[in-house]
């Protein structure tokens, strides 16, 4: 009998001890588990993060200002960009046209010359009639009253340049109109701004940077924005503006040459 006794107790001991040794492998197990899995989490947190980082270094520059002008609001950022959309069609237009109205007063002198000598007014009429620009215009109406006299030839000249040079700066004042109106706009949007984030702040009844950032930084893009609509266009208004001086001072050295050659072939 107590030989049984023994024989149940060591076997009792032995598979408490199994089950303990079984149970401190289980939570070795789980503790394992547990830190492999946390490890994960942060190594995917930490590639997430660099994937971003990169994502944000890598944008290209259309969606960097696509994201800014979201920022800054639609509400003036859309009327700034209308006035960029206005301004730089009005522009090409007149780009476009004084690109046109540009000729070769030489040579057309040179034609309305020999179509004077060999088949008189009527000839060099029709040779301005088929040219193109301000020039062949001017010298049109000039031929037109040559048979009144100098006097009237030299008045024609004049009034008709004077037509031609506005029909040159025709849509100058909506371009300079827009230069003006858009860093207006963007200084707008500033104020705005700032009295938003004071709003803000007497909201709170306290200074946060983070509770006033968010319309500062409306504030500061709408300026940004507006000044540079205002530095696009005004760099084409500069443009147009010389190239019309050119073709004004062409047509006056244009229109003198006309006028000896019609004193010298009388």
């Amino acid at each position: 009998m107590k030989n049984k006794l023994k024989l149940f107790t060591l076997v009792g001991l032995f598979l408490m001890g199994s089950y303990t040794i079984f149970a401190q492998d289980q939570v070795d197990t789980n503790t394992a588990t547990e830190q492999t899995t946390e490890e994960v989490v942060e190594e995917t947190a930490v590639v997430e993060e660099t994937i971003t980082e990169a994502q944000e270094e890598n944008k290209s520059f259309h969606q960097v200002i696509k994201q800014k002008f979201i920022e800054g609001g639609p509400s003036f950022m859309g009327v700034v960009l209308l006035c960029l959309i206005l301004g730089l069609a009005l522009a090409i237009e007149r780009i476009i046209y004084l690109n046109m109205a540009t000729s070769d007063s030489s040579k057309l002198l040179n034609d309305v010359e020999g179509a004077l000598q060999s088949g008189g007014v009527d000839a060099a009429k029709e040779t301005c009639r088929n040219t193109k620009g301000p020039v062949a215009s001017i010298f049109y109406q000039g031929l037109d009253r040559s048979g009144e006299g100098i006097d009237m030839v030299e008045k024609s000249v004049v009034a008709y340049g004077s037509v031609q040079m506005g029909l040159l700066e025709k849509g100058l004042s909506w371009i300079a109109l827009f230069i003006a109106l858009a860093p207006m706009l963007g200084f707008m949007g500033t104020v705005i701004g700032m009295i938003g984030a004071f709003d803000a702040i007497e909201a709170a009844g306290d200074i946060s940077p983070s509770l006033v950032a968010g319309g500062i930084k409306v504030a500061l893009l709408t300026t940004v924005f507006g000044l540079i609509v205002a530095i696009i266009l005004q760099i084409f208004y500069n443009y147009i503006v010389s190239k019309i001086d050119s073709i004004v001072n062409d047509m006056e050295d244009a229109s003198i040459s006309l006028i000896d050659l019609l004193v010298k072939n009388k």
